[in-house]
């Protein structure tokens, strides 16, 4: 899977939004400390921002902005890496008909490596549009730009790819159901964390999903 075929699994922009918050709360439960997936409500002044990094070289933001909504991975070890060249280049029309409203993104420095943008996928979609877009790239057929696996929890509608995520990162059995809740936008609620977390501080817990939005039915501060 390219690009290509990414482009129309991509759900809409509010639920995009919805399950990048959710899938940051799960993480923020089950590894506090270190969370692959993160979300920053504001940003940037009316922009949120949903980030992934595994820590090994590859990684995804998605940008939530009042003008539309712009996605771009990297894969270091794909087909299009930009370092596939002595001097860094992007995939052949990686960026071709990105539009003047999210035209800056690629030029935000906690997107760039080194001075360069290193991207293999991008995706976007502007407030008003009815479709996700993407660049004219074209591919081998044994060839890859990552988005066979860089976007699977955000483009599974089920909880099967966040389960497989989480059981391999965090080397242990995830509740199922828990994690279904959480990504269906149910009040979140003590028992929900300690299936996921038996540890965890759920006051914290309580507070991060304020900040994120979710819904609390049991609220420590009450």
């Amino acid at each position: 899977m390219t690009v290509r075929d990414l482009v129309p699994l991509l759900p809409e922009p509010a639920e995009l939004r919805a399950r990048c918050r959710a899938i940051a709360l799960l993480d923020a439960i089950l590894g506090p400390y270190a969370p692959t997936h993160t979300y920053r409500p504001n940003w940037r002044d009316g922009v949120d921002l949903a980030c992934m990094d595994n820590g090994g070289g590859d990684q995804y933001a998605i940008v939530f902005d009042p003008a539309g909504v712009f996605l771009y991975g990297f894969d270091h070890e794909s087909t299009a890496t930009p370092w596939r060249e002595e001097e860094r280049a992007h995939w052949p029309g990686l960026l071709d008909g990105l539009p003047a409203s999210l035209a800056g993104y690629p030029e935000t420095p906690e997107f760039q490596c080194a001075g360069f943008f290193d991207a293999t996928v991008c995706v976007w979609r502007e407030t008003g549009d009815t479709e996700w877009r993407c660049g004219p790239v074209e591919f081998a057929p044994d060839a890859s730009d990552g988005a066979d696996w860089l976007f699977d929890v955000v483009v599974d509608r089920s909880p099967r790819a966040y389960l497989r995520f989480a059981e391999q990162y965090f080397e242990r059995s995830v509740d199922p159901d828990a994690v279904a809740a959480i990504l269906a936008g149910s009040p979140l609620t003590r028992r929900t964390v300690a299936c996921l977390s038996p540890t965890v501080d759920y006051g914290a817990v309580a507070e991060r999903a304020r900040g994120l939005g979710h819904p609390l039915l049991d609220d420590p501060r009450d």
